[in-house]
């Protein structure tokens, strides 16, 4: 008996930023998961991932990863990809000094 596809996203790390990106319909990478094509069929998400490996000069590291539908677009279901969505826990830079100064600006309001 086959088991039910789960949804997927195409993610990746940027060759030369480190950044962790994601794949869209339009064959472009985002960094940005509600942006990210969300692949429902398992035929059509192993002939994306081939498209998106076949641009090597821009990414290292390209990969399927399970996703759920969420109110503003997919969300991880492992841990591991939404610690990779939301940057380091170290120090509040890159990702998390965007998000902080998006809470504080609307703290302002």
């Amino acid at each position: 008996m086959s088991r039910d596809f789960t949804p997927k996203v195409i993610t990746a790390n940027a060759l030369i930023e480190g950044d962790v990106i994601y794949f869209t319909a339009d064959n472009a990478w985002t960094r940005h998961l509600c942006e990210a094509e969300v692949l429902t069929d398992e035929a059509d998400a192993d002939l994306r991932l081939l498209q998106a490996q076949a641009q090597p000069h821009l990414t290292v590291g390209v990969y399927l990863a399970d996703v759920a539908p969420g109110a503003t677009g997919p969300e991880p279901t492992h841990f591991r990809e939404d610690f990779r969505r939301k940057g380091p826990s170290n120090l509040f830079h890159g990702k998390q000094a965007d998000g902080l100064a998006h809470v504080q600006a609307r703290a302002g309001d």
